[in-house]
């Protein structure tokens, strides 16, 4: 176990919340936000190819729900420096026993919780306030060709989201929905 993470197991096998320790002082805090040594205990596999920052403006606004296919399949550490966010991954790994099954949890500046998602999975999140920032690591580099969404309100996913769903990106709005047939990507 390390002394700056704790993993919390979730439902869905390989996807854990990782805790980070803060050290705080009357000057603030400090919190690392990456370690590949000690999130390798947690699953963490290569290192950080790829660093990224989002923003988003607006309350309720919805992002994703993202994955890349192999060969370029990602594992994802997903941060909120600022405001809160529902911070969903949905199980898409073919032959998963938690198939198309989802987990969500509020991500915020004060928690200093992140969430570690698996090659295999969906993610996607709703700002909760206003002027949300995020970091994500990314354990491949993007790419195009193994780009691959669902629709965020598609009814087979059974999202709830907190708030009506603003914001939508074209992009994200014309991810087809999932038909029976659907069987998600290698593991």
């Amino acid at each position: 176990m390390s002394a700056r993470f704790t993993a919390h197991a979730t439902p869905l096998q390989g996807l854990c919340v990782i805790s980070r320790k803060r050290m705080s002082d009357d000057r603030g805090f400090l919190s690392r936000l990456f370690c590949e040594e000690d999130l390798a205990a947690f699953g963490w596999q290569g290192h950080v190819a790829q660093l990224n920052e989002t923003g988003t403006r607006h309350k309720g606004t919805v992002r994703g729900m993202h994955f890349q296919r192999p060969p370029h399949a990602e594992i994802k550490l997903v941060t909120c420096t600022r405001g809160r966010i529902l911070d969903i991954a949905v199980d898409i790994r073919a032959q998963s026993p938690t198939f198309l099954q989802h987990f969500a949890v509020e991500l915020s500046e004060d928690n200093a919780c992140s969430l570690l998602i698996p090659e295999g999975f969906a993610h996607g999140f709703q700002a909760l306030t206003d002027d949300v920032r995020m970091i994500y690591a990314h354990s491949e580099p993007y790419a195009a060709s193994s780009e691959g969404g669902l629709n965020p309100e598609d009814p087979m996913l059974g999202i709830d989201w907190p708030l009506p769903v603003v914001n939508l990106s074209p992009r994200d709005a014309a991810h087809p929905l999932l038909s029976s047939d659907y069987r998600g990507v290698a593991a």
